[in-house]
């Protein structure tokens, strides 16, 4: 019988264990001493302490979890998302070690991992890129690309992702100080500090294709997400089907992601991420994440699947791609996070104990937290996700500010308050959105500070 090892903690980890239970695979999960009493090691048929609570001496620690992976007895590991699941040296030591990965081939993780890279396989496809500069080393070389792209331009680092690198600049004056902030924020968190400019879309949305490669070419493309809601360039609201888009766009951008990836052969669950521009109603590709994503339950509630469960059947060998999938209705999802919202429209961490936890009946919350759980200052804010689901998304919408309503949590600050006004808001209500949306034309003028 198979064994599977998480590589991971949180929500992430307690998907992963439901999803291998419910095929009948017991589990084994890393966890660092902050998480050795959490819900996702009680949940788990072992638990096993990796090291101190600095995700670099416990989740970022390959060897560690190789280590554990194989003295549990395991025989697949799944690397959820962050932490090391886009590493591709990573994926190499445990397919080396004979372990199967849930995840992309670590050739498949390198051809797309670096957004350059990935730009110039998509442009060798026919996939629109838009324009965008090359690695740039000097900025007297950013000032030249700067110019020739046209202000405004944004910065982007070449490898991770997370919006870690990115500022938008407006003028000349402002160029080198961005690029220096750039830099040295994406090697703090790549190792990497290459950047390059690609000019900046004002009204835009933030569209994603749901994919899933067999390894043979083939790939499934489950239809379209738009996660324009953001605040520092992190998703704060995630919906399906992008409705704002044009269909005929959107099937476009299906094709475009099942080409890129079939391509490659691409393995698993990945995301193909698109910029749509309203204003001159045309898209352009931007980057793959080569591995699931926080948001696949909104794509999980209108297809009726379960991506995770894909992903294990697929790296043991047992996936069957469904006969029929059509499409149900409209799915929403937030993002809850342990962060206190302050008088001036600003947010900190509010770690803490939970003294209360009472989610919304008959709506699916994804969590590691119950009531007495601790969470730590250590990692990602987020404790859970709301998602709802509707025929129609103005039924969605309703679901949404019904279910924040009946969610209660004391002990610790959350940002449900501040979820409950995107919901109630009527450019939210509307679909008047834009990736700038949050933070430039709503939170700036103080409309959703409480």
């Amino acid at each position: 019988m198979p064994r599977l090892f998480v590589a991971n903690r949180g929500e992430i980890a307690c998907r992963i264990i439901a999803a291998a239970r419910a095929l009948g695979i017991e589990t084994v999960v890393g966890v660092s001493e902050a998480d050795k009493d959490s819900v996702w090691a009680r949940a788990a048929t072992r638990a096993l302490v990796l090291g101190p609570a600095p995700a670099r001496q416990s989740y970022l620690d390959g060897r560690l979890l190789l280590h554990a992976a194989i003295a549990s007895g395991c025989t697949v590991l799944h690397p959820g998302y962050g932490f090391l699941s886009e590493n591709a040296g990573f994926a190499q030591a445990v397919t080396d070690a004979g372990l199967a990965f849930c995840g992309p081939t670590p050739s498949q993780m390198e051809a797309v991992g670096d957004k350059l890279a990935a730009r110039a396989l998509a442009r060798s496809l026919g996939v629109e890129t838009g324009q965008a500069s090359e690695a740039l080393d000097d900025t007297e070389a950013a000032v030249i690309a700067a110019r020739m792209l046209g202000y405004p331009i944004v910065t982007k680092a070449s490898a991770g992702g997370g919006g870690r690198g990115m500022r938008i600049v407006r003028t000349e004056a402002d160029l080198a100080a961005a690029i220096a902030e750039a830099r040295a924020e994406a090697e703090a968190a790549f190792g990497d500090g290459r950047i390059y400019l690609e000019p900046f879309v004002e009204a835009a949305r933030h569209v994603e294709v749901q994919a899933f490669g067999l390894g043979d070419g083939r790939v499934i493309t489950l239809g379209t997400r738009d996660c324009s809601i953001q605040r520092r360039y992190q998703k704060v609201v995630e919906e399906a089907p992008a409705v704002a888009v044009p269909e005929p766009a959107r099937a476009d951008m299906e094709a475009a992601a099942a080409r890129l990836l079939g391509a490659i052969a691409y393995r698993g669950a990945g995301t193909v991420e698109f910029l749509w521009d309203d204003a001159r109603a045309q898209y352009r590709f931007l980057e793959v994440n080569a591995r699931i994503q926080v948001e696949h339950p909104v794509t999980e509630m209108i297809w009726g699947i379960d991506l995770v469960q894909w992903q294990i059947a697929l790296a043991l060998g047992r996936f069957e791609p469904p006969a029929r999938l059509v499409p149900r209705g409209h799915a929403i999802e937030v993002r809850i996070l342990a962060e206190e919202m302050t008088p001036d429209g600003a947010f900190r961490p509010a770690p803490g104990r939970i003294t209360a936890w009472t989610p919304p009946p008959g709506v699916r919350v994804d969590s590691g937290f119950e009531a007495g759980c601790r969470v730590p200052p250590f990692y990602d804010s987020m404790v859970a996700k709301l998602i709802v689901a509707a025929p129609t998304r103005a039924v969605a919408v309703a679901r949404l500010q019904a279910g924040l309503a009946d969610f209660s949590v004391e002990g610790i600050a959350t940002s449900i308050p501040f979820l409950r006004r995107i919901a109630a808001h009527d450019d939210f209500i509307a679909n008047r959105l834009s990736t700038r949306w949050l933070e430039a034309d709503v939170m700036s003028e103080g409309r959703l500070v409480a």
